[in-house]
Order: structure tokens, then sequence, then C-alpha cells
């Protein structure tokens, strides 16, 4: 027992073990009941605390890790009033599912998202002429397993499927093919067109798609009636599923589910388990499934990993018997190498995981310092950035040489002046037409996305404020901008909050410029790119004035770079150990880059991170066994 709860639970609070949240949760669960174990309340205290940094659950046997007084959890946790097992009292709003102890909402989140899988997991009728309209899409191309073949084929007999992999493996292609195939064998079969959706968790990534997906689809060899079948719009999973003012429910669910024969998520490590429950209950019967995404870069902000916990066994394969010798016959592929004659299980034979990059080369640094980072060696990482490879560097984490390198990049690799130099440069004579401004506009923002700096963190010295503040006093004293603060010509901005009227999105990125006003005189407008009912882009000018949340961009935060690309990416990361520092923080941001990445941080403390891979505690794995 703890003598007295609530001074431990001040002690823990005032030594950083609990936030003054997690200490109000102990003692709510006090006022329902006083007479509570004290051991119990401080075990809640730190599960709201785990909660908070992503994990689903707490495994009871760690407990006493950090308190010794928590020790043979089990026994007092399953005695209390507060705590039950699964199928006991619902009202207790903890849970104890054998070894792993629940927020009660949580912990129905996870049954529900696994019931809704394996309830998905059996394999449909093979469609009749698979195998022909699989080859016609896929033609040979040398040696080797063709990976986006097998992961349409897989998703085609599939009511669920997930497909991953990293930067230029062709996830999207290979989802428009597959939405190709679905619906040209539902149009041979005299069937209905199908009802596709396309859908991802940000605005941000819901626009990426649109753009790549109506591009794809453009290419795509199949009959006109097909292509038109195959939708260019891309909404938000909270747009999809109707997010309702101050409730955490949505307007589709089990009882109203979604008009959709065919659901298609982009980005899907950001989907949190709270999502994902809510989009699995909307889904109907009959409907499939697919989630693409990278299982190693950043998982979603709130609690969960699912899109990693579904891969956690897809790099080995996993595939039985039955489902090698189907690929083989239904496919022409041969995936034996990734046979598992004793352990498989029926999600492996739902995953695949596209393994050939046509971004990075062998002649890539950014390729291979991915690859190393992904296994967490650091030596090999050590030896990448010490090889010939002219597409990668790094230098101190010195504030002078972060707004050094954000202003001038590193030859050839650009920085923020290109951009600021070709508005200046390009600027439409007076008098120019509405078209050529807008042109103007387009040029400026894809000038502006050549370079982007990354932070691990939002807050501190060595955050995205200060790196800002920083960068654009350094631009001010150069000539560059006409002021640091407010709105100014080249200020780049983030959209940081969704606005529908506007047609912007959480992430989307705009550049201030100076266009005339219609009367004679100079006004600062914002020009984003901003998709069309067609799937294409079209440039935006938007007043400032009408801009209520948006964050000067000239840094971001990983986590708001996931599922952007710029032609030279800079990560800086702050010179002492942190808690956000993971590997998977570090690969994230190598990735964003296409062509030239520069890393910005102390060897040691790039160590650090490479070897700190995150874990989030779940069950969900073990309930898909």
């Amino acid at each position: 027992m703890i003598a007295d709860i609530h001074a431990w639970l001040d002690g823990a609070a005032a030594d950083g073990r609990l936030r003054a949240m997690d200490r109000a949760f102990a003692r709510f669960l006090f006022t329902l009941d006083p007479a509570a174990d004290t051991r119990v309340l401080a075990a809640a205290a730190l599960l709201s605390r785990e909660l908070a940094e992503g994990h689903i659950c707490v495994d009871v046997g760690a407990l006493a890790e950090q308190e010794p007084t928590l020790a043979d959890a089990s026994t007092w946790l399953g005695a209390s009033a507060l705590v039950a097992r699964p199928g006991g009292d619902e009202a207790a709003p903890l849970v104890l599912d054998a070894n792993l102890l629940y927020l009660r909402r949580f912990w129905r989140d996870e049954a529900r998202v696994a019931a809704a899988i394996l309830g998905r997991l059996a394999p449909l009728p093979d469609p009749p002429g698979l195998r022909a309209e699989l080859d016609r899409l896929f033609p040979a191309e040398g040696d080797g397993v063709d990976w986006q073949k097998v992961a349409c084929a897989i998703a085609s007999r599939s009511a669920f499927a997930v497909i991953t992999g990293g930067p230029g493996t062709g996830k999207t292609t290979t989802v428009v093919r597959l939405l190709g195939l679905l619906q040209t064998l539902a149009w041979k079969r005299g069937e209905p067109r199908l009802r596709i959706r396309l859908a991802a968790p940000t605005g941000k990534a819901a626009a990426r798609l649109n753009a790549s997906i109506a591009a794809q689809v453009a290419r795509l060899d199949v009959d006109a009636a097909v292509r038109e079948g195959i939708p260019a719009e891309v909404t938000t999973l909270h747009r999809l599923l109707g997010s309702r003012p101050d409730t955490r429910a949505f307007q589709h669910n089990a009882d109203n589910p979604l008009h959709v024969d065919v659901l298609v998520i982009d980005e899907a490590s950001m989907i949190d388990l709270e999502m994902m429950a809510a989009t699995l209950d909307a889904l109907p019967a009959g409907a499939r499934i697919v989630l693409l995404g990278d299982k190693d870069q950043l998982s979603s902000v709130e609690a969960g990993a699912v899109l990693g916990d579904l891969c956690a066994r897809a790099e080995p394969g996993h595939y039985d018997d039955a489902t090698v010798a189907w690929l083989r016959d239904a496919a022409g592929v041969d995936v034996s190498p990734w046979r598992d004659a004793t352990t498989p299980w029926a999600l492996d034979q739902r995953v695949t995981m596209l393994r050939r990059s046509r971004r990075f080369g062998t002649d890539s640094g950014i390729g291979a310092l991915a690859s190393a980072i992904n296994e967490g060696n650091g030596a090999a990482v050590a030896r990448v950035f010490e090889g010939r490879f002219d597409d990668i560097a790094r230098m101190p984490a010195t504030p002078a040489a972060v707004a050094a390198l954000a202003i001038d990049g590193r030859a050839p690799a650009p920085g923020y002046r290109h951009y600021l130099e070709w508005i200046q440069a390009h600027r439409p004579a007076a008098g120019a037409d509405e078209d050529t401004w807008a042109a103007w506009g387009r040029g400026a923002l894809e000038a502006h996305r050549r370079f982007q700096l990354l932070c691990a963190t939002k807050r501190g010295d060595h955050g995205v404020d200060s790196q800002n503040e920083r960068i654009a006093l350094a631009l001010l004293s150069r000539g560059l901008v006409r002021a640091a603060t407010g709105w100014y010509e080249g200020r780049p901005v983030m959209v940081v909050r969704n606005d529908y009227a506007l047609g912007l999105m959480n992430g989307d990125i705009g550049v201030t410029l100076a266009l005339p006003d219609g009367q004679g005189g100079i006004a600062l407008r914002v020009a984003f790119l901003v998709t069309d009912g067609a799937g294409g882009e079209r440039v935006r000018f938007v007043a400032p004035s009408r801009l209520s949340a948006v964050d000067t961009v000239f840094a971001m935060t990983v986590h708001k770079s996931q599922g952007s690309e710029f032609e030279h990416t800079a990560l800086a990361l702050p010179p002492e150990p942190s808690p956000v520092l993971t590997r998977e923080l570090v690969y994230t941001g190598v990735t964003r880059a296409r062509r030239h990445f520069t890393l910005v941080a102390a060897p040691d403390i790039l160590a650090y991170a490479v070897a700190r891979k995150t874990r989030r505690a779940s069950g969900l794995l073990d309930r898909l066994r």
C-alpha cells in the first residue's frame, strides 16, 4: 500500500513522473471509490501518463519498475472495484486483460479493431479473369518478384489488405492499378460500378493523394468506362465519417454505415487506434478496406501504432503454403522465399511489403542512410556519412550554421534564398493578367518547396519556434525580406486547422506575395495550391486577414512533414538526449528528401536517436494471432 496517495501523486508530479492531468485522473478515481487500494490509484496515474506517450495500455509486470510498492499488481488490481476483467463490470473505468491494464475506452477500441479485422481475413472467391488482368496491368520487368503485382493480387481476394513500403516503392501506383483491376473485373461480370472512396488522416495528406491519384488514373491502361469509375477526389477521414461538433462520435457508424464498396486510406501510419475503430465500425459488412503507408514512419500523434502493429511481421512475409501456391497460379509470381511453414497467421496473408524503391538507387546516399537507420545500426549510419555520396552531408548543430544552411543551402542543394530571389526575378510586369499572376504564384510555391528545415520539437532553443525566429531575422539582415514579424512578402505559412470555407486543410503551405490590389496599389496575398474538382491543382490567393490559424514555416516539425517531399531537406536535432529522438523520427526526416539531405546534429545524438526504436504498448497484435 501507499500510505498517503495524495502526497505520492504530488511528489510524482513534482519530479516529472506524472503530469497534472495524470494526478487529476487518479484523484477522480478516488472520488469514485474512496476505499480503493491506493496502489490502484497510483497504477491508474501511471497508465494515464503512458497514454500521453502513445501507449494503449501498460504491462502490469512493469509497474514495479516505476514504483516498488506496485509489485504483484495482478492480485490487487483484480480485487479492486475500479478494475474489471473482460466481460466483467462495464462500469469499471479500468480493464485488466491478461497482464495488460487499459482505460476501458481504449480496451474497447482495441477489441473492436481486432474483431473487425479478424472478421475480414477469410479469402474471397477468385474473380474470373484475374490472371489475365494482372498480367496486362503488370507486364514482366526482368527477374525478381513484382511486389506491386503481389499486392494487387492479394488485395483482389481480400476484404482487408495492407500495403506498406518506403518512399518510391510505388504505393500509389499499386493502389490505382488495384482499383482499375477491381472495376474492370466487376465491369466484365456485368455488375454495377464499385463505389470507391479515397481518404487520408489529414487534409494535407488528402490533397497530396488527390493530385497523385489523378495523374496515375490518366495513365492507367484500362477501358474508359473503368477509368471513369476511379475517383480522383480524396477526403479526410473526419469528413468521410461525418465528424460531429463537441463529441467523439461520427455520423457514420455501425448503425449508419458508409455507402461504399471499396475504401482506400493513405498515410495509414498516422491513424490512431480510436480513429481506426470508428472507421471499421462505419464500414459495411461487404466492403473492402485497403490501408497504405510506410510502417517505419512516425506513428500517430494520438495513442496507438495500428499500422506498425499490422506490419510487425511484414519483412519476412510469413506466407503460408496456400498463399504461395495461389500467388503462383493467380499472379505468376513466386514468393516461396518468404514462406513460413510453421507459424503463419491469417493476417500475414493480407499484408504486402513493397521492397523495391524506384526513387533511391544503389548510388543514393539517402537510400543507404534510410536503410541503415531502419536497421538501427549506428555504425552503418556513420559509414554512410563517411562514404562518397554526393546527396547527403552533415554539419554542426550551431544556431549560426543552421541559419546559414537555411538561407544559402549547400552547393548544389538550395536554401531559402533561392525562392526569395525567384519571387523578385520573375515578378510579372504591371498590368499582367490574372493567369500570369497565378502562374507566378505557382512558381513561387514550387521554388519554396525545393528546401525545408525540419526539427524534432516545436518549442525549445532548437525547436521550430526558435528556428523560425532566427531564420527570419537572418533573412532580414541580408535584405531578402523586409520584415521578420507580422505579414511580409516571402513569409511562408502553414495552415494549422482545417478551413473548409477557404478550401484549406491542416498542413497546407502558402507563400505570401505582393500583388496588385486592382486600385493601383499593392496588397499582400498568400498563394496556396488547392485541388479542383477534377483532381488537378490551381493557385488560390487568400488575404492574410482571412487566415486565422497559420504558423510561419521556415522550420516545421518532422511530424508535420509526414507525407511531404522536398528537393533538399535538412534535419536539425537538439544537442541533448530527448524522448522524442527516435529511429522513426530520423527515418521520417531523412526520407522527406528527394535529392539532397543535410543532417544538422552531433554524431552522438544521431547514434542515440537511431538506437531508440519506438515501441508503443498494445495488445492488438496478440489479438490478431
